[in-house]
């Protein structure tokens, strides 16, 4: 059993003290082997909560359904009357019903919370002076953790080193604000709240860096403290089975009413009390869709794993239903529409244009200048003065590196710097040799509210160099070099010219500056770069579009989806990208500049928000204005973030889409679903899944009730007529239990229509039973009605035999379901185009055989074997009988065109 540490008052020890105590090195971390002791002392750094409900109690939780007091009340009352049979077959179906159902949704459960656990949080550590990324379930007391700008504080810290470093902890203190963090010591009986020397597990990092200890983990954290009195389950009510319920209850009173109706009128006409209880309760028991709930869960769960398998993982059930719905998707264009592989295309500096050539974070490509528009001879060795002073401020100021992997590079850390790297290395520049040569000695982290990174280096003169967006770095600015490496003033017009140019072909545009520094100076702060910088140049970037991404945003707006990009870049840059990706409103791409937005009044902001198809420097408050608004025009909104800046509107979104990899702990706290490869493209996927799961349960619907619905009217009728039932409660239950479950779950299994992203999204307040499909249900419900009665009436008189009659109205009843049933799925639609020649091949649908075969071979044991002739009153059928049985397929066949033209079962529409 893990044990944790007997806790001291960590915020009241200095720094020396806590590293002491934990047996750690502030500065290279702990060993290996020494990990690996801890981590077998005190266990996993995950929460252990309390055991959720029970099995036993969980399954008695699955006869707590309207239907199904019916069934036990109808099975009680038969034994009360010494019906064994009966009351043992009805109390079997109601048991069966509970292990389906208990089954399914154990599955449903454990898969969203194995999906859930995939999704890990990772920390940085310090491990034997090597920096690592780890799952948070690995990190041990004595740990050395590393906190940036949009962290989840993986478990207690005590803190060790910070730099601006603000958390947000209002989850555990109940503060609104974040709070600045510090190091020194603080008496014993400071509050939690004012601990401000401690990182707590749970927390947010909103701004800064820091380093701490951790002191805490799993549940001897203050959180796993307070998270052991919780319980751990996973709830699978969304607003579709709520739907369902409500259905239920509302069905249950219809069945009740017309069961006592049927049974005041049977006894009105003289008919044996037992009799009509007999009627009353197969009309009851005819009329519960029995097999529904457990058809409704599975489906659900196969619609979550199916999204898992295409990247992206659902967090919220209610999220799967909610993007059958979505009209808007509202998204950040870096590495979710983009390939999120900077490279490096253009550089200027000292008036002139280099184009680079090359991909990606390969090495491999040349830097030249461009002469009359066309690229010259590349650099056989010096480059001109300014360029290399570009290169290698992009090289220095940069915390990130490139790793080759056979023939593939790839970034370890920032797009972005990645790309400064690799242009650099075109130069014949080396990050490690540069770095050798000028050590960097400190560093301001790049934030958002100043738009630059700068770097201090050793060397004589040392040196500060500064990268950040054109707006930050020019008005620091008053110098620059010229083609000579001569200082010039800085010549503002030529340089936003510059912007100008690239920012048309898509590029994205960093600048870039020196300042010298003082000679013994070892650390550097804002007010140190706010004046007197040397402007460099630029380097020019682009981010392509994903391929794939291309044909999802294509696919969306065929669906009716509009496809909105909301990005921090460039006004001009982001119009290029979405030219390039066809995200447009009508004939041309409208973009507008947050500051634009802020000038607009309530009604100028939502014309702009309807008509815009980009959204270019837009503030954090901004973007949740945008959702907002787009709400409030009743549009359903899918947002896609990765920063905590992202949070409010993705929490404000219908469906809030968090990046998998390279999103913040925050963004992804904040979501209903998150995307494990960062593609747009699986956005589309997803939307496709989720109108999958709606269709599927659709279909489900429009078969199992037009069964419920024969079944039902023909007792009635046969009652009202004073006629005899052409069909018994037991053999209601067997048709709507077994044979429907074994023909109705395949439905679930069924893939995408190929007109799925055809259709216009649904309404999300439709009601479950829309008037077209209620036209579709009773139109099948008539022909079953006529099927069932009309049969047993001839078979009746014909035989003399009521057993057969029953049986042979049954057969009958499931021969044409078959037909039905391929008439609603993908492989009846597949089969009738293959015989039109509309195409060359038939749908691969084995689930589906398989039930339809499973379904046959059980009505055949349902006649032909003795044991289900006596359990079920049925009679064995001859060959001639048999055929019989098949002759309303046809007729089935054009009943079916003519529910398909009532409402078609792919149609999406509203």
């Amino acid at each position: 059993m893990p044990v944790q540490l007997s806790l001291p008052l960590y915020h009241q020890l200095s720094q020396p003290e806590v590293i002491e105590y934990l047996t750690s090195d502030g500065s290279a971390g702990l060993s290996a082997e020494e990990v690996a002791s801890r981590y077998e002392k005190y266990g996993p750094n995950e929460l252990r909560f309390k055991p959720g409900k029970p099995a036993w109690l969980r399954f008695l939780g699955q006869f707590h359904q309207p239907l199904l007091y019916i069934l036990l009340l109808a099975g009680t009352i038969k034994a009360f009357l010494g019906s064994w049979t009966n009351a043992s077959v009805i109390w079997g179906v109601t048991l069966i019903n509970a292990i389906i159902g208990y089954v399914q949704e154990a599955k449903a459960e454990g898969a969203i919370a194995s999906l859930a656990k995939a999704v890990t949080t990772e920390a940085t550590v310090l491990r034997e002076g090597q920096t690592l990324r780890i799952p948070s379930q690995d990190l041990v007391p004595g740990d050395i953790v590393l906190l940036a700008s949009g962290d989840k504080v993986p478990a207690d810290l005590r803190l060790l080193k910070v730099r601006n470093l603000q958390v947000d902890e209002s989850a555990l203190t109940g503060e609104s604000l974040p709070g600045s963090k510090a190091i020194e010591p603080l008496p014993g009986d400071t509050p939690l709240a004012e601990r401000t020397n401690m990182a707590y597990a749970g927390s947010f990092v909103t701004f800064g860096q820091g380093k701490g200890i951790v002191v805490s983990t799993a549940n001897a954290t203050e959180v796993g403290q307070i998270s052991q009195s919780m319980e751990s389950r996973v709830s699978l009510s969304t607003p579709l089975t709520r739907k369902f319920a409500q259905f239920s209850r509302t069905l249950l009173y219809a069945i009740l009413t017309l069961a006592t109706l049927t049974f005041a009128i049977g006894l009105g006409r003289g008919k044996s009390w037992i009799d009509m209880f007999e009627a009353a309760v197969a009309l009851a028991v005819s009329a519960i869709p029995e097999g529904l709930p457990a058809v409704v869960t599975i489906t659900l769960a196969i619609g979550v794993n199916r999204m898992a398998r295409r990247h992206a993982i659902i967090r919220k059930l209610p999220a799967v239903e909610a993007l059958g719905s979505a009209t808007v998707i509202c998204s950040d264009k870096t590495g979710t529409l983009t390939e999120n592989q900077m490279t490096v295309q253009s550089i200027y500096t000292e008036g002139q244009y280099y184009a680079v050539s090359g991909g990606g974070y390969s090495p491999k490509g040349e830097i030249s200048l461009i002469t009359d528009g066309n690229p010259g001879s590349p650099f056989a060795e010096e480059l001109p003065p300014a360029l290399g002073d570009c290169l290698v401020a992009g090289l220095l100021c940069n915390d990130s590196g490139l790793k080759q992997t056979g023939e593939d590079w790839s970034v370890v850390g920032d797009p972005t710097e990645g790309a400064l790297i690799a242009a650099a290395a075109k130069a014949g520049l080396s990050q490690l040799g540069l770095l050798s040569l000028t050590p960097r000695l400190d560093a301001i982290p790049f934030e958002s509210e100043y738009q630059y990174m700068a770097t201090l280096h050793d060397g004589i003169p040392r040196l500060i160099y500064v990268k950040g967006s054109v707006e930050s770095l020019m008005r620091r600015c008053s110098q620059m070099i010229d083609r000579y490496g001569q200082m010039t003033a800085l010549n503002a017009q030529q340089i936003e010219q510059a912007v100008e140019t690239m920012a048309e072909q898509g590029l994205r545009v960093l600048a870039f500056a020196k300042k010298a520094a003082a000679t013994h100076q070892h650390s550097i702060d804002h007010e140190d770069i706010e004046t007197g910088l040397v402007f460099l140049g630029l380097q020019g970037m682009i981010d392509p579009p994903r391929p794939e991404a291309i044909a999802a945003v294509h696919a969306c707006q065929t669906a009716g989806i509009r496809v909105k990009m909301i990005t921090g870049d460039h006004l001009v840059t982001a119009r290029a990208i979405a030219e390039r990706m066809g995200i447009k409103t009508a004939a041309q791409v409208l973009a507008f500049e947050g500051k634009q937005l802020a000038q607009m009044d309530n009604h100028q902001l939502a014309q702009a928000v309807v008509d815009g198809s980009v959204f270019a420097r837009v503030a954090p408050t901004q973007k949740l204005q945008l959702v907002e608004v787009l709400q409030s025009q009743g549009e359903i909104v899918a947002m896609t973030g990765d920063g905590v800046n992202d949070a409010p509107a993705l929490k404000q979104a219908d469906i809030g889409i968090a990046m998998g990899k390279g999103g913040t702990e925050v963004a992804r706290e904040s979501a209903d679903m998150l995307l494990t490869d960062d593609n747009f493209a699986s956005i589309k996927a997803a939307v496709e899944e989720g109108r999958t799961v709606y269709q599927n349960l659709r279909k489900a619907i429009s078969f199992l009730l037009p069964v419920n619905g024969g079944e039902s009217m023909t007792i009635l009728i046969s009652t009202l007529l004073a006629r005899d039932l052409p069909i018994l409660s037991l053999q209601v239950l067997w048709l709507n239990m077994i044979n429907s479950v074994t023909m109705t779950v395949p439905l679930a299994f069924e893939a995408k229509s190929p007109s799925i992203m055809q259709s216009p999204p649904r309404n999300p307040n439709e009601p479950l039973i829309t008037k077209k499909l209620l036209r579709r249900i009773l139109a099948v419900s008539l022909f079953n009605w006529i099927l069932i009665f009309g049969m047993f009436e001839w078979a009746k008189s014909t035989t003399g035999d009521i057993a057969v009659a029953r049986t042979m109205a049954i057969q009958s009843l499931v021969a044409a379901r078959v037909i039905y049933l391929l008439s609603i799925s993908q492989l009846g639609m597949s089969l009738v185009d293959y015989l039109r020649r509309q195409s060359t091949s038939i749908t691969n649908a084995p689930i589906l055989i398989l039930g339809i075969v499973a379904a046959v071979a059980l009505q055949i044991l349902f006649s032909q074997w003795g044991v289900m002739n006596s359990l079920f009153a049925t009679a064995t059928l001859t060959g001639h009988q048999w055929l019989i049985c098949l002759l309303p397929m046809p007729l089935m066949v054009l009943w079916a065109i003519f529910a398909n033209v009532i409402d078609p079962p792919h149609c999406h529409g509203k």
